[in-house]
Formats: C-alpha cells, structure tokens, sequence
C-alpha cells in the first residue's frame, strides 16, 4: 500500500519532493541504493528472497527518474507523535476500508 500511495502522490506532482516515509524498505531502497543491484543484475532479489511487488516498484522508478521531479527520501518513525504520519495512516486504513 506505501508504494502505491508514493506513486499516485508522485503522479500528482513536480519539482522538488521530499517523501517522508515510516517504511524503511522504501527509504533503504533508494538512500542506501538497493536498486542499483536489482537493476544491474536483474535479479530482484534482496536479503530475504524475491523482492515482492516489482510492478510497483518499477512504476516508482520510473515516477522518481523521468526528470519531472527532485526526490528525495526521508525515514521518520512511525507512531512517534508526528501528526503527518498519524494522519496519514488514519487515511491509509479509510482507503482500505473503503476498497472492501
């Protein structure tokens, strides 16, 4: 569900972003460059077996790459009082709970 929310939330947008996230598969992913192994070797395998969702995945790549926006990516903890983060969850279960 994260990285479909960063997608659409990127679809939206252009310029500079920063994408502040409690995920740190996707903070990992770009900020300690895990995607350049599972580019170059087309394995799209990481520590723990097969990376899951690769369609999203590569719909993110290209959302970050296509030159239309800055991204960066921010780790937060999740939980901790920050009121993005809680509301953004508040959110994220509405949508699930809307989509059945």
């Amino acid at each position: 569900m994260e990285l479909t929310a960063i997608c659409e939330a990127l679809e939206t947008l252009t310029g500079a972003i920063e994408v502040r996230t409690d995920s740190t598969y996707v903070e990992k992913c770009f900020n300690q460059n895990w995607h350049e192994r599972w580019l170059r070797d087309g394995s799209w395998r990481g520590s723990n077996g097969p990376v899951k969702n690769r369609d999203l995945w590569e719909r993110l790549f290209g959302l970050v790459w296509d030159g239309r926006r800055d991204v960066t990516f921010v780790w937060i903890r999740g939980h901790a009082g920050d009121p993005n983060n809680h509301r953004v969850d508040g959110l994220a279960l509405a949508a699930a709970l809307s989509a059945g």
